[in-house]
């Protein structure tokens, strides 16, 4: 299975609605809040090359890499195989 993570803040409501929605359709997934942690807010910025959340990382089983910036169902639901 894929590994998802998520940088998010406590404050913003599309990280809270994909946090749902990842839920919603069982998959699991890591939540980082860099608006507590400065580390992961740079670590963010190095792969994101912006400060914009939600930001999520998918690693793929093969060893691929996908990033969505914002809370986009498709692209999540194509990284993921999932509907």
């Amino acid at each position: 299975m894929a590994k998802v993570t998520m940088y998010k803040t406590t404050t913003c409501p599309y990280c809270k609605m994909e946090a749902e929605y990842l839920n919603s359709k069982g998959v699991q997934f890591e939540e980082i809040y860099v608006d507590q942690n400065p580390q992961a807010a740079e670590e963010m910025v190095k792969i994101s090359g912006q400060m914009g959340v939600p930001f999520t990382v998918i690693q793929k089983d093969d060893g691929t890499q996908v990033t969505i910036l914002g809370f986009d169902r498709d692209k999540i639901n194509q990284a993921l195989g999932i509907s």
